[in-house]
C-alpha cells in the first residue's frame, strides 16, 4: 500500500524499532522503561547508549522530504516535525529524553529547555497576551514572581494569587475576582511551595475552573511539581494540564547541569512547542545526554534522599534550638495540608523547610558552621544543599510579602542527599551548637 508519504516524493526511512511498554498484560515502571526507551540502537551502529547528536542541522534525503519536515514544524501539517530539521527545533538526544520524560505522569506529550526559568517563560509567552489575568498560588519560586509581576507587568499583565492551602470557596473568590479584571490566561500553582512546602489543592483548582469558565475558555492549569516530582507527585492525574520542572534539580539530580521541562497534554503543549521553535528555548544535544543518564537512577536517588530527609527530620524537630520543621511528614493530622497530602502525594520528599529560634543571625551560624551540607542555592542533587530563602534566593520579593507568605529569616531550606543520615545528623548537631 502506498502512503501520502511516498506519493509526495519523501522516501521511508525504516522508523525505530518500538520500545516495549507491557510485557503481555503487565505494564512496565517508569524506572524500568528509562534504560532503553525510545532509542533503538541498531539505527546508532549498535551502541548500547544513545550518542551525543552534535550537530547544528540534518541533512534531508531530498527537497520534498524537507518541505514535509517544514510544514509539519511550521504547523502547515497537523502533527508536528516528522523529522529532524535544525537543533533549534528539535533533536534526537532532546525527543528521547521527552518520550522519557512523559512516561513518569503518563503524560501524552513533554518539552525540554534550556532551564526552568526558560520552560516557564516560554509556557507564558504561549498563552498570556497584554491586558491578560494570571491566577496564581503563592508563595511561587521568587524568579517566577518577577516574570509574571514585572517583566510580563510591563506588556499589561496583571496578577492574582491565593494562599497555597486555599480552600475551594478561597479559590472560587480569587478567580472571580480575577475574571472581573480581564481574561484569565493561566492559573499557575507551585506545590509544595518554594521555600514554605505548603501544599496547593490541585483538585480543588481544578474543580473552581472548570466552574467558573465553559469549556472553550478554560485557561490551561500549570503546576511547578519540581519539589516532589515525578516520584512523589503526579499533579496531572489531580487535574493539572501541564507539570513544570526544573530538571536542575532531581531529574539531573547530580547539580552539574540545568535545564528544564514541561509534561502534559498535546493539546497545551503542541502551541507551547510552536513558541520554543521560534525563540530557541530547547535544551542543547550534550545536557540532554546528561539526563537521561540520570534518570536511569532517579528513583533510587530519589528514595534515598526521601529516607535520609526522614531520619533527619526526626533529629531536628526536637531540638531545643529549633522553633519547628516544614516536612511533609509532620502535618497534623485532621489538618488541610494533612488532607490534601494523602489526596494528592506517595511521600513527603527530601527537601524541608526548618524554622530556627531567633532570626537571621542564628540562621547565618547555623549555616556556617555546616560542614558536610554544602551552603548553595539549589535542591535534589545527590549531596545535601542548605541555604536562607529570605536573604537568598528570595531576595527580591518585598518585605511585606515575605512576611505574608511566611520567608522569614529564620527560615533555612534544607535539600537532603544521599549521604549516611547519620552523618548528616551529627552535621546538623555541630551547627545547631553555633546558634
Amino acid at each position: 500500500m502506498t502512503d501520502e508519504a511516498e506519493m509526495s516524493g519523501v522516501p521511508t526511512k525504516r522508523a525505530p524499532k518500538p520500545s516495549p511498554t507491557h510485557i503481555g498484560n503487565h505494564k512496565l515502571d517508569a524506572s524500568t522503561l528509562m534504560m532503553g526507551y525510545g532509542f533503538d540502537p541498531t539505527l546508532s551502529e549498535g551502541s548500547l547508549k544513545p550518542p551525543i547528536f552534535l550537530t547544528s542541522t540534518f541533512v534531508f534525503e531530498n527537497a520534498a522530504a524537507g518541505k514535509r519536515f517544514f510544514e509539519g514544524v511550521t504547523g502547515k501539517r497537523p502533527g508536528g516535525a516528522e523529522g529532524l530539521i535544525y537543533s533549534r527545533f528539535n533533536g534526537p538526544n532532546q525527543e528521547i529524553l521527552e518520550d522519557r520524560l512523559a512516561l513518569w505522569e503518563d503524560a501524552e506529550s513533554a518539552l525540554a529547555f534550556s532551564s526552568g526559568m526558560s520552560a516557564i517563560a516560554t509556557l507564558l509567552l504561549t498563552f498570556v497576551k497584554p491586558g491578560d489575568v494570571v491566577v496564581h498560588s503563592g508563595p511561587l519560586y521568587a524568579a517566577t514572581e518577577t516574570l509574571i509581576a514585572k517583566i510580563l507587568g510591563k506588556f499589561g499583565v496583571s496578577w492574582l494569587d491565593f494562599p497555597s492551602g486555599s480552600t475551594r470557596e478561597e479559590i472560587d473568590a480569587v478567580i472571580a475576582a480575577a475574571k472581573a479584571k480581564g481574561r484569565v490566561a493561566m492559573i499557575y500553582l507551585e506545590s509544595p511551595a518554594n521555600p514554605t512546602n505548603a501544599l496547593v489543592d490541585v483538585e480543588a483548582v481544578r474543580a473552581a475552573r472548570d466552574a467558573a469558565f465553559g469549556a472553550d475558555e478554560r485557561p490551561p492549569i500549570a503546576i511547578d511539581n519540581t519539589f516532589l516530582g515525578p516520584l512523589w507527585a503526579k499533579p496531572l492525574a489531580q487535574g493539572a494540564d501541564v507539570s513544570v520542572y526544573s530538571l536542575t534539580k532531581y531529574a539531573g539530580g547530580h547539580s552539574d547541569l540545568v535545564a528544564g521541562g514541561l509534561v502534559g497534554s498535546k493539546a497545551v503543549l503542541d502551541p507551547v512547542r510552536m513558541i520554543r521553535n521560534t525563540i530557541g528555548t530547547i535544551l542543547d544535544p550534550n545536557t540532554a545526554w546528561m539526563l537521561l543518564r540520570s534518570l536511569e537512577t532517579l528513583e533510587l536517588r530519589m528514595s534515598r534522599a526521601g529516607e535520609n530527609a526522614a531520619k533527619v527530620c526526626e533529629f531536628l524537630r526536637t531540638h531545643d534550638k529549633v522553633e519547628s520543621v516544614g516536612y511533609l511528614g509532620f502535618l497534623e493530622e485532621g489538618s488541610r495540608q494533612a488532607d490534601i497530602y494523602k489526596r494528592h502525594c506517595t511521600g513527603a520528599g527530601s527537601t524541608f523547610s526548618l524554622y530556627l529560634k531567633g532570626g537571621e543571625r542564628e540562621a547565618f551560624a547555623f549555616l556556617d558552621n555546616l560542614q558536610i551540607a554544602h551552603l548553595a542555592v539549589s535542591l535534589g542533587g545527590t549531596e545535601t544543599l542548605a541555604s536562607a530563602p529570605a536573604a537568598m534566593t528570595h531576595l527580591s520579593v518585598p518585605d511585606e510579602r515575605k512576611q505574608a507568605l511566611g520567608i522569614t529569616d529564620n527560615l533555612v531550606r534544607i535539600s537532603i542527599g544521599v549521604e549516611n543520615a547519620d552523618d548528616l545528623i551529627a552535621d546538623f548537631e555541630n551547627a545547631l551548637r553555633a546558634v
